[in-house]
């Protein structure tokens, strides 16, 4: 039986970048917890490969396709949540972009763009739709999956660690804005984590060796490592944390 703590039964829960990596891991472990999962990404297909996981082990799971960096494409989700009765109690925003990996100077607009697209107004918008609706229900929280980058811009990353900086700004913006509306929105910084998205780093084994030794832990996460310190941020359980953020990231930060 779940703590109470840690119930969230008839609760509704958004995760943006959820077909794999940490934001599957997460949505699974919401779903764990009791919540209806709204499983979305860009392709329909990963989504309800994910959902239907989630609903054979017992759970709830609703795929809902959208690209977040697409202004339209927000709109028509949340207008779908609407029309299905699916609206959010909980948003995890956690897809990203990353397009580029090299020097600044050599940056073209176009990476530019996509990263700041996804990665600022992507999780601003989703997160105002969200806020909008949790305050008429009452109350709510927003998790934003930032980075160790946001704190220490990597190499060959600043443009993907600026917007992870944006991020945190705009988690502590939200909270403070919207606490009075029972909206709780809070931060989580992964450091290095064993996913697809990670992979320029975590299939080289030059930067491998050289990353581990950043890290005290010595070695990089694994998604259901970091999923767990999202799922609380959205529980009771953190009931009184607002605009904090959380850094899971093996020592990195220290």
């Amino acid at each position: 039986m779940t703590s109470p703590l840690f119930d969230l039964s008839g609760k509704v829960a958004l995760v943006t970048g959820a077909s794999r990596g940490i934001g599957e891991a997460t949505a699974r472990l919401l779903a764990t917890f009791g919540a209806h999962v709204v499983v979305s990404s860009r392709k329909h297909d990963a989504c309800e490969a994910v959902a239907a996981s989630i609903r054979a082990a017992g759970g709830a799971a609703t795929a809902l396709a959208a690209h977040i960096g697409d202004r339209e494409s927000i709109t028509a989700l949340y207008a779908r949540l609407d029309a299905a009765g699916l609206v959010p109690d909980i948003l995890v925003n956690n897809a990203a972009a990353n397009p580029y990996f090299g020097h600044v100077l050599e940056m073209d607009a176009g990476a530019f763009d996509k990263t700041v697209d996804v990665n600022i107004r992507g999780y601003f918008q989703c997160s105002q739709e969200a806020a909008r609706r949790m305050k008429a229900k009452g109350g709510g929280a927003i998790v934003n999956v930032a980075s160790v980058n946001a704190v220490r811009p990597a190499p060959g990353q600043l443009v993907y660690s600026m917007t992870k900086a944006a991020i945190v700004s705009m988690t502590q913006g939200f909270a403070k804005e919207c606490a009075g509306f029972g909206v709780r929105v809070n931060a989580v910084l992964p450091g290095l984590t064993d996913t697809h998205f990670a992979s320029a780093i975590t299939q080289d084994p030059k930067l491998m060796a050289m990353m581990t030794k950043m890290i005290p832990m010595g070695r990089a996460a694994e998604p259901s490592e970091i999923a767990p310190t999202i799922a609380f941020l959205c529980t009771p359980a953190a009931g009184y944390v607002t605009g904090a953020v959380y850094a899971v990231d093996g020592g990195y930060l220290a």
